[in-house]
């Protein structure tokens, strides 16, 4: 694990080798252990390490035999073992016993097609100097980042945005298509990014600059093949083999390792095999919240504590009543882009926790993607139902939902909540309703809030769904979260939070191979007669008690609604207020207010919309006014005093 960086110039001319200690500095948290660079004339390429494996022999750039290529990598192969045994075999002799040595010896044997022998995640550049090539890699689902700066003459490379701003001429400046993609959604999708000139490589692609030229190329998808003539129990077996199998693999480590637990099926599942898998107890760590009704709503730690007595581990909790005001700039400072996800302050305390003990953690992201634990997925089986029911009756029902109170931090008005959406989307079409749930502003609610005349915005949803195959409407609805809010808003946030204690975070259950098992997994085995995740349940049924399995899914993040409501109402109000939007000049007035008198009245629930604008502002304030964290946290903390 570290943070990768490097420039190219396309011209042949000498790179500035000067830039290569500030973009490490600029990236220092990903990786304290230690540096390196390689510069060969017109390319330079460095890294900044944090020690998992082969600590004392793992220095990066890793050369070949003959020092014509080199290569960095941030992340962990973990079938290492099983391709250096390999690889020996043919005659390839190592110097080190990192997993990274295996991806240059692998491209003298397969070339660019190394990345299809490859499990793990990653996101590697390698420079091959007889050829004067330039290879820049990302794994499959996206869980390692990548941006990229182009030019005409120049390519610049990092895994943190933050470092390329140090290369002169790099500056950070707000681009408008990516503004609107991220109020319509919480997040910016690849391959754009907050500022314009700079993307993020897509997850699964491969980007070759040589001879003067830069392309790119897909190398996976998620499979679009669902098999429908495998029995269910043949699937309940394979799913249950691959769990354990992928847990075994990301226990790799020659330092401590442990995991986040929240007594979810997804992260109790992770600790069970891990317990399995381990002589040792096993160190788990769980977050809890201080504070009123809300804030219990979002306390999971009995829950924690029976899994962690089921497993026998090594359970650690902590209980916070988070400085968000402090909190929020200088966590947005490390994530580069705003999001509206508050798991990502829920994130970063829980790995700072962790951080005390261990150096590797393993996390249960992505469960809910591959075995369909959404409420969204639910939206065929319920509108089934929701259509055998007369048209008078259906017109009335939305007419209830739209003056349904909404709120996510009480158990009656979360269900209200759910009620209100599931009835506003009942009767749209399957890609218009998933947008619905998904959607943070609609497009056409964006052109309402932005200042200036409307523009077209770009809908990614909608794109993803193109380039969606297949006739199996959930796993068509995976193939889009994998393109989307999977690796742009989970795993990005997993990363530049864990990464911003120096942790490294690993996801078993986004293993590629559990992945593609998942994906050829027809709808109805996953979900059975409105029970989601029906076919994972059973493969860890002899793992986990009926009270884990069946326990009401309750999100990753915070009672943020509730704190904007109150403790924090005084930063919102300055911040969306109409002399800072004002001096913004980017959103109306008018649409803000009406947004927050609303939100306050609880006939919406506009917490995700009021996030989306505050973490705007408070990024913008950093990166675009060029102020520090600290001085913005100090403003803010002044508001609430």
């Amino acid at each position: 694990m570290c943070g990768i960086y490097g420039v190219l110039n396309l011209t042949g001319e000498p790179v500035d080798r000067s830039v290569l200690p500030a973009m490490g500095k600029a990236t220092v948290h990903r990786g304290p252990d230690d540096e390196g660079t390689h510069v060969d004339r017109e390319c330079a390429i460095g890294m900044r390490r944090l020690s998992i494996i082969d600590l004392a022999g793992g220095h990066q750039p890793i050369s070949d035999p003959t020092g014509m290529v080199w290569v960095v990598c941030n992340g962990e192969i973990y079938n290492f073992r099983e391709l250096r045994a390999e690889l020996e075999a043919r005659g390839y002799r190592f110097k080190t016993n990192s997993d990274t040595e295996v991806i240059v010896h692998l491209y003298a044997e397969h070339g660019d097609e190394l990345v299809h022998r490859l499990n793990g995640m990653y996101g590697f550049a390698l420079w091959d100097g007889a050829r004067r090539r330039l290879l820049i890699g990302r794994d499959r689902l996206g869980i390692k980042p990548i941006y990229v700066a182009r030019t005409p003459s120049r390519i610049a490379f990092a895994s943190e945005a933050k470092a390329l701003f140090t290369i002169p001429g790099i500056e950070p400046r707000l681009d408008g298509a990516a503004l609107r993609s991220y109020l319509n959604l919480g997040y910016c999708a690849a391959p754009l990014s907050m500022y314009a000139g700079i993307e993020k490589l897509p997850p699964a692609t491969l980007m070759v600059a040589q001879d003067g030229r830069v392309e790119t190329r897909r190398y996976w998808r998620v499979p679009s093949a669902v098999d429908r003539t495998i029995p269910e129990r043949e699937w309940i077996d394979a799913v249950r083999e691959r769990l354990r199998e992928s847990v075994r693999m990301q226990m790799v480590s020659d330092v401590p390792i442990g995991a986040f637990l929240s007594g979810g099926i997804d992260s109790s599942t992770v600790v069970g095999f891990m317990a399995a898998h381990s002589e040792q107890p096993i160190r788990t760590y769980a977050i809890g919240f201080e504070g009123g009704e809300a804030d219990a709503f979002y306390n999971e730690l009995p829950y924690a504590r029976r899994v962690a007595e089921l497993f026998g581990t090594q359970h650690r909790e902590i209980i916070v009543k988070p400085d968000v005001a402090a909190l929020l700039p200088r966590l947005l400072w490390h994530m580069d882009e705003p999001v509206a996800d508050t798991a990502f302050l829920t994130t970063y305390l829980v790995s700072e926790f962790a951080r005390r003990d261990v150096t590797v953690i393993l996390s249960g992201v992505g469960g809910d993607e591959l075995f369909g634990g959404y409420r969204r997925y639910l939206g065929n089986h319920y509108q089934a139902q929701f259509e055998r029911l007369p048209g008078w009756m259906r017109r009335a029902a939305s007419a209830v939902g739209e003056r349904l109170p909404s709120d996510r931090h009480s158990s009656l008005l979360n269900l209200t909540r759910l009620a209100k959406g599931f009835l506003e989307a009942a009767e749209l079409p399957l890609e218009e309703r998933y947008a619905a749930y998904v959607q943070v502003f609609s497009l056409d609610a964006v052109n309402e809030l932005m200042a200036g005349a409307p523009a077209e915005s770009r809908d990614l949803i909608a794109g993803a769904f193109d380039a969606a195959a297949g006739d199996d409407a959930l796993n068509r609805m995976f193939a889009v979260d994998a393109e989307t809010q999977l690796p742009d808003d989970l795993l990005m946030l997993t990363d530049k939070m864990s990464m911003a204690t120096s942790l490294e975070c690993r996801v078993p259950l986004l293993d590629h191979e559990l992945v593609e098992l998942a994906a050829s997994m027809p709808e109805h085995i996953k979900i059975k007669g409105g029970r989601l995740k029906h076919v994972m349940k059973q493969a860890v049924s002899d793992l986990l008690p009926r009270d884990i399995l069946e326990r009401k899914k309750r999100g990753f993040g915070t009672p943020m609604g509730a704190w904007l409501r109150k403790e924090l109402a005084p930063m919102v109000r300055e911040l969306l207020g109409e002399q800072a939007l004002k001096a913004r000049r980017l959103f109306r007035p008018q649409a803000v207010r009406e947004l927050l008198v609303a939100h306050h009245a609880n006939r919406i629930d506009g917490t995700d919309r009021l996030l989306t604008l505050l973490n705007f502002e408070v990024w913008a304030r950093m990166y675009l006014d060029r102020r520090t964290p600290e001085d913005v946290g100090a403003e803010l903390k002044a508001l609430l005093a």
